[in-house]
């Protein structure tokens, strides 16, 4: 049974530079494999292969971002539960700046005060 973590927002903001080094890395990699998938013909063993790498891609960086206690949200798209709802943080963002209640989803999400 996992435990479920409770952020506090200075745990969360410090660990931002982590999340974002662990998903630059990933956004790169898959950004990489995707411009050889567009230049690859359609119907190729290659282009099959290099959409199974970037699945495979997307599917570690997720695996990374839950080891580090967060939520995968979406691509690129993590939340950090604080017990009251979400600290909410998106690539490229630099830092930790925004929250939204647990019902509300992205759409609702505010600026941290």
């Amino acid at each position: 049974m996992t435990l479920k973590q409770n952020w506090a927002l200075e745990a969360a903001a410090a660990m931002v530079p982590e999340v974002r080094a662990r998903t630059e890395r990933a956004v790169r990699e898959v950004e990489e494999m995707a411009t050889q998938r567009e230049e690859t013909p359609v119907e190729s063993p290659e282009r099959t292969t290099l959409e199974e790498q970037i699945q495979q891609s997307v599917a570690r960086w997720a695996r990374e971002m839950e080891a580090l206690g967060l939520q995968v949200k979406g691509l690129w798209l993590v939340d950090f539960d604080n017990g009251n709802g979400y600290y909410c943080w998106q690539w490229p963002e630099e830092r930790l700046e925004f929250f939204h209640p647990y019902e509300a989803g992205l759409a609702g999400r505010t600026r941290i005060q």
